[in-house]
């Protein structure tokens, strides 16, 4: 055979192998297993990313928050009353009283206001546990006992015919009416009106700042 006729033979071989190898890759390339598999791993992902939704933390105040915008309200009144006492304040009231005595009656009206003076609340009062806020709170007390007055006035009052009178019975009848019109108003509940007014207050405004629940603590008592 001759040299021209091998060289012929050799190069058919190689066209031959050629087209073989190409249609191999050809045959992988339609056929890669990974495509179906890099795809069917992304559709997963995206179904789960759909059906569960991205977890957002919920953030309440802190305690320090909680108490700057509690004593902001500072001397908080919560109970107010309005009463009317008739007092009688007297001297001298025996045998001589016609001669001596002296003898008034004041028809007194006042006012008594109570409340929480959440100034007196510290850090250590307010605290924070997984939405639910623990607040002790001072006790309620009074915050003015006052008489009115333009309403307040002597009704009637009888001096002996020998004396002008005690310039200081009116004053220590005022002084008198102060103390029942105080009085009456304890004996009435306002101390535990104002607290409970006081603690709704307070919880409607812990609510307000996003917690779910609020449980008050009172206070030890000051001796």
């Amino acid at each position: 055979m001759s040299r021209t006729a091998q060289m012929i033979i050799v190069a058919g071989v190689l066209v031959i192998f050629g087209v073989a190898a190409c249609a191999v890759v050809g045959l992988i390339s339609q056929n890669n297993p990974l495509e179906p598999v890099a795809a069917g791993v992304g559709g997963v992902a995206t179904s789960v990313a759909e059906v569960i939704p991205q977890a957002t933390p919920t953030i309440y105040p802190s305690s320090a928050t909680v108490i700057r915008s509690v004593q902001s309200l500072a001397r908080l009144e919560t109970a107010s009353y309005s009463i009317e006492k008739v007092i009688v304040a007297e001297e001298n009231q025996d045998v001589f009283a016609s001669l001596f005595g002296d003898r008034l009656l004041l028809v007194a009206h006042g006012d008594v206001i109570a409340g929480i003076d959440l100034a007196k609340m510290s850090d250590q009062d307010v605290r924070t546990v997984d939405g639910r806020v623990y607040v002790t709170i001072p006790a309620a007390e009074l915050f003015i006992v006052a008489l009115d007055n333009d309403k307040t006035y002597v009704y009637d009052r009888d001096i002996g015919f020998l004396t002008q009178g005690d310039y200081n019975l009116e004053t220590a009848a005022r002084q008198a009416a102060e103390e029942e019109i105080e009085k009456a108003a304890l004996e009435d509940g306002i101390l535990r009106m104002a607290q409970q007014n006081g603690e709704n207050y307070l919880q409607t405004l812990m609510l307000g700042l996003g917690f779910e629940e609020v449980v008050f603590i009172q206070a030890t008592a000051t001796p």
